[in-house]
């Protein structure tokens, strides 16, 4: 049991502490991962449109102070001179002029055509100020600013030419690669920092928990007296104060129920005892009236055998309730010996007059080191119900199937026991219904007053039983360490079937040794 509970409170706390662990590295993964986007993001924006601004306004003020002495419309000679000028103020910028159909690059060795657009271009010649945009160019971005240029008059006409200067954008692609390296990188860290929080977060919250299950395990195995610690005022606290006053209750009530259970087997074992003397009396009064019935008037006669019956069948229940009552205390303990159970068999049946009544087919090299009496008394009500309340033939079976136990089975071609009936048969005083006809507990006679003060049994006819036969036989099959089932035949009637665990000769010997 208590490595049982072990394992409950690992498991307990293995799970809760793993989701927990892993809920706060998702929550921190999570959170890191959205800052890295967001970090990201804003400074890639932050740098590129700082970049964007700054090419815009230098190339309008480049443009406007070389502009001023450039005569339109240019030659190609004019027009090259132009873009070399605006670039040297750009510094390793890619500046193209183009006025009508001449174009002038600043660096004659540079490709220009893939890196600015149609787009661009257009937006450009619609005259409607600076326009930008960035393009990839053989895997690597650019930025790219174009401008009309306009009269100096007050009324701004486009003179036809257009100015395009390229950026080169790796440098911020690497700035902003690295950002997010450094920041992916930090994220490690944060990871590891909310584990161990976690984990921390764990042993403080599952510490109590553990308690609380332990604690509830012990409860529950039987140990009412299991209590945890209440510390604090959170809902841990509220749920061991709620345990703690659940477990009390459950304490008191169960020492009541032992208290009214002591009284209850005290009272009837008192009365049991007291009802024997004048039990003994009145059944010396009933045999001297059933021995002289014969001499008297037929009422007479009758209300006198009556007597001697009911007297009977009241001290057997007498004897049955003290028996069921040493049960109960815990104080029947076996007397055990090696027994050849066939002849154990035999002599019960013939000790009440069943000989002929039964067929019976026993392995004669059954022993085992048992309680004749108590074997017995098993033997007398499994066969005397079968006898009373089934129908014949009646069989009994005793059988060594596996080698270290035995069975006895007890089978009749009676009415047999509804589903109901054989889950209650063995019930103190169950009375079943009428298919097994004035039926109580399935209680056989053990033959004339059933077990004496002494433990002897007497010989005598088969009368109704107490109510108590079956129940007394189920225990003593326990006292065993075994069992008695009842199930249905296929072919009609009950069968009941004792299975008792063999202890050899040899094993007593070496244990009485």
């Amino acid at each position: 049991m208590r490595r049982s509970l072990g394992r409950g409170s690992r498991r307990l706390a293995g799970g809760l502490r793993v989701r927990l662990v892993v809920t706060f590295v998702l929550v921190a993964l999570v959170s890191a991962v959205t800052a890295t986007a967001l970090a990201y993001r804003d400074a890639r924006t932050a740098v590129l449109q700082r970049t964007q601004n700054t090419a815009v306004n230098d190339l309008r003020e480049r443009v406007a102070a070389v502009g001023a002495g450039l005569d339109l419309p240019p030659d190609q000679r004019s027009l090259s001179r132009f873009a070399a000028k605006v670039s040297e103020g750009l510094g390793a910028r890619i500046v193209v002029a183009r006025h009508q159909d001449l174009t002038a690059v600043s660096d004659a060795y540079a490709d220009t055509e893939g890196r600015i657009t149609a787009e661009l271009r257009a937006a450009v010649r619609s005259g409607d100020g600076a326009r930008f945009q960035r393009v990839q160019w053989r895997g690597d971005p650019y930025l790219v600013v174009g401008t009309p240029v306009t009269y100096a008059d007050g009324d701004r006409r486009t003179s036809g030419l257009e100015v395009f200067v390229i950026t080169d954008l790796r440098a911020e692609r690497d700035d902003t690669a690295a950002l997010l390296d450094s920041v992916r990188t930090g994220t490690v860290p944060v990871v590891v920092l909310a584990a161990l929080l976690a984990l921390l977060a764990a042993g403080t919250v599952l510490r109590p928990v553990r308690k609380l299950g332990r604690a509830t395990r012990e409860l529950a195995a039987g140990d009412l007296g299991s209590r945890v610690a209440v510390r604090g005022h959170d809902e841990l606290a509220d749920l061991a104060r709620t345990f703690n006053e659940t477990a009390d209750a459950l304490q008191a009530s169960d020492a009541e129920l032992r208290a009214q259970e002591a009284k209850a087997r005290r009272f009837v074992a008192d009365v049991s005892h007291e009802l024997r003397t004048p039990l003994a009396a009145m059944t010396m009064v009933a045999t001297v009236l059933e021995e002289d019935a014969d001499q008297l008037p037929p009422d007479a006669a009758h209300a006198a055998r009556t007597v001697g019956a009911e007297t009977a069948r009241l001290s057997r229940l007498v004897e049955d309730l003290m028996e069921i009552s040493r049960f109960d205390a815990g104080a029947v303990r076996l007397d055990a010996t090696v027994t050849d159970l066939a002849d154990t068999v035999r002599a019960s049946l013939a000790l009440r007059g069943w000989t002929d009544r039964v067929t019976v087919e026993l392995r004669e090299d059954v022993r085992a080191v048992v309680d004749r009496r108590r074997i017995d008394v098993i033997v007398a009500n499994l066969v005397g119900n079968a006898l009373r309340h089934g129908a014949p033939p009646v069989t009994v079976t005793l059988a060594a199937p596996g080698g270290d136990r035995m069975t006895l089975e007890v089978a009749d071609r009676g009415p047999g026991l509804p589903p109901e009936a054989r889950e209650r048969v063995f019930d103190r005083f169950y009375k079943a219904d009428a298919a097994r006809t004035r039926s109580t507990s399935g209680d056989g006679d053990r033959g004339g007053g059933g077990p004496g003060a002494d433990g002897s049994f007497g010989q005598g006819g088969f009368g109704q039983g107490s109510g108590l036969g079956m129940a007394i036989a189920l225990e003593n099959a326990r006292l065993h360490g075994g069992t008695i089932e009842v199930a249905e035949r296929p072919e009609g009637g009950a069968m009941f079937t004792l299975r008792l665990p063999l202890r050899h000769p040899e094993e007593e010997e070496e244990g009485d040794g």
